[in-house]
């Protein structure tokens, strides 16, 4: 009984989202990765995939060990890679690409210190809020901050933010506050363009889920614009806490409607592959993860 190679089987074949897929990346037959993970469900008796003949999808339990048989392959092929290049040093060049608020404010002033950690290393750091294709723009890392609910990129959570709606004193004197999410339709709001929703905002609420359609008077595809606009006063802003942090707690901005949460979302370390991983590369992550394992925002 190989409990790795089943795992191993089980994940590759999620990852690509079909049998054959999974077994072109093993290097392996379809066969053999179809029976890893027949054993592999059998063993645990309970089903962890769905298979039609149009599509593969997890089951609940799927989910869960999917999960943790992850966060397990990465351990041993980290595990692996630091044990077989011990001897050596990190060096070369790391293309690292982040959103453009967060790469200033919380990034920016990292560098430094991992730079000096690691002298044989060189950093070239591009910021921008498109979401770029690590393979095919040659960037070794980028940090993203989303939900990665369906990626097939490899990644290590950083941190974890929210979603926060707030204004500023003077904005809610002028033009009151809003009692409920459907009253923001009524209101100046300043919108994020890269939101995925785009104008409407949704919130988890003491009822349920709720939308709304919002009618902004301000576009912009950043979000310290957006937070910008919303310290002068021109309306209601959703930003993730670490951006508005500190203007909540100095005051300069007020949160609105907190029994109505926002979107949470992780800030994640993302990578193309595990294999062969370069040193350099695995010392930048270690190090980002051990920096944000301390809050460095409000929750």
């Amino acid at each position: 009984m190989d409990k790795y190679r089943e795992i191993q089987s089980f994940v590759a074949v999620v990852d690509a989202g079909s049998f054959v897929g999974a077994a072109d990346a093993l290097e392996s037959s379809k066969a053999a990765v179809s029976r890893h993970v027949a054993e592999l469900e059998e063993r645990l008796g309970v089903r962890l995939l769905q298979r039609t003949t149009r599509r593969l999808s997890l089951t609940g339990e799927g989910q869960a060990f999917y999960a943790r048989c992850k966060d397990i392959l990465a351990a041993i092929e980290e595990a692996e890679g630091e044990a077989s290049s011990r001897a050596f040093d990190a060096s070369g060049l790391l293309r690292v690409n982040a959103p453009v608020s967060f790469g200033i404010l919380h990034l920016a002033p990292l560098w430094g210190a991992f730079a000096s950690a690691h002298p044989k290393v060189s950093l070239e750091v591009s910021l921008a809020d498109r979401l770029v294709d690590l393979v095919e723009e040659g960037y070794d890392l980028a940090i993203r901050i989303s939900r990665l609910d369906n990626s097939s990129l490899i990644s290590r959570k950083l941190a974890s933010t929210r979603l926060v709606l707030c204004a500023s004193p003077e904005y809610l004197r002028e033009h009151g506050a809003p009692a409920t999410p459907e009253e923001l339709a009524r209101h100046a709001v300043i919108s994020y363009s890269y939101f995925s929703s785009g104008d409407e905002w949704s919130f988890d609420g003491p009822e349920g889920k709720v939308s709304v359609k919002t009618r902004p008077r301000f576009h912009a595809n950043n979000g310290d614009t957006c937070v910008a606009a919303a310290l002068a006063h021109q309306g209601i802003v959703l930003q993730p806490t670490f951006l508005v942090g500190e203007a909540l707690q100095s005051g300069r901005l007020v949160e609105l409607l907190p029994e109505y949460r926002s979107v949470e979302l992780g800030i994640y370390a993302v990578y193309a592959s595990r294999k062969q991983q370069p040193l350099k590369l695995r010392k930048l992550i270690d190090f980002l993860v051990e920096v944000f394992k301390t809050p460095r925002w409000p929750a």
